[in-house]
């Protein structure tokens, strides 16, 4: 059997297996900026004959306020573990049930049942990773491995540090350093919270996502920002440095859902299985440089993931990260409130 012989079989083994129909067409997805591997976005199109179109949003709430708008073209979308919650109660995406596909298999066991969504009856891991600080350990030889650096900031730091914009991650960091728990509703330790973030502003040089590049180029010389961000900027810059802050950090998951307007279901089901198989979530993987939850994934990896700090959390840091949880919509609705005065 010639190569092409091979490469079709597979594809139609591969199609039985999942009791697809035929995958030529289109796929449309809304994901994060920056953040799949055109390699492997070439290589799904070229084994299922699908055009794949790509369109960025910039966080959470972005996509979800666009994706309960309604007609939006989108067939995929990839919220964060604390938003899948939401989309689920809102109807929002098809239950494509991931658990019962040929390349599930392959999910980690530590991924195969999350709280999120129970026997991932909607959901596709697509990374996981942390929330930490970075620092250019060229302007600042302390401690890194603390919120202080964003709260508190150093003198060499200040009017040099940027806050990624995302409020989940920020209420969480905030509430940790106060010393209270995550989805907290306690006024005293809320009120505390407000008071940090409002009194370390003015110490900020930016509200922003686009970290890989403006500390790359020195513009940004601290941020708060994920760990795969952080590994792209230090191959840029080995004077960048990925601190886990002792007061507490959170580990976090994106996810591929289909959603419930999808004019491509089908496509979008194959998608999802495609990214269970762990060669080609190695490749996303190695764009991106987050982790994946598919077990095997590890041996295509680049080598400098294997053993990077950034994604291999290290053993003395690990007590204190905790999942970021979906809080109840009452505390939601306050760490909102706070969240908007700091925009102001």
């Amino acid at each position: 059997m010639n190569l092409k012989s091979m490469s079709m079989a597979a594809g139609l083994a591969l199609l039985a297996s999942t009791s697809l129909a035929s995958a030529a067409g289109e796929l449309n997805i809304y994901n994060w900026g920056n953040y799949i591997s055109p390699d492997m976005i070439k290589k799904f199109e070229k084994q299922f004959d699908v055009k794949v179109t790509v369109t960025d949003y910039d966080s959470n709430d972005t996509a979800l306020a666009k994706v309960r708008q309604g007609g939006t073209g989108f067939d995929v979308a990839m919220p964060s573990q604390t938003y899948v919650p939401i989309w689920i109660q809102e109807g929002l995406i098809l239950e494509t049930n991931p658990g019962g596909m040929e390349n599930f298999k392959n999910v980690a066991p530590e991924w195969a049942n999350p709280a999120f969504d129970p026997g991932r009856k909607y959901t596709v891991p697509w990374a996981w990773g942390t929330v930490g600080v970075v620092v250019n350990t060229d302007v600042y030889q302390g401690d890194i491995n603390t919120w202080k650096i964003v709260f508190d900031t150093p003198d060499e730091l200040k009017g040099k540090v940027n806050v990624v914009p995302e409020m989940n991650d920020v209420l969480h960091a905030a509430i940790k350093y106060v010393g209270g728990e995550q989805c907290t509703g306690d006024k005293e330790v809320l009120k505390k919270v407000r008071d940090v973030l409002v009194a370390a502003k003015p110490n900020w040089i930016a509200m922003e996502y686009n970290t890989i590049e403006k500390m790359g180029a020195g513009d940004f010389k601290a941020t708060s920002d994920w760990n795969g961000s952080a590994l792209r900027q230090r191959l840029k810059n080995p004077a960048i440095h990925y601190g886990y802050p002792t007061e507490g950090f959170q580990y976090w998951s994106d996810n591929v859902v289909v959603l419930k307007e999808a004019k491509n279901v089908e496509n979008a089901k194959l998608f999802q299985n495609f990214m269970m198989d762990p060669e080609n979530a190695a490749m996303n993987s190695a764009f991106h440089r987050y982790a994946n939850g598919i077990a095997g994934s590890e041996k295509f990896m680049p080598a400098d993931m294997t053993s990077a700090p950034e994604v291999v959390v290290p053993e003395e840091f690990k007590k204190n990260g905790e999942i970021l949880q979906t809080c109840a919509p009452e505390v939601t609705a306050l760490y909102t409130k706070i969240w908007t005065e700091l925009q102001k």
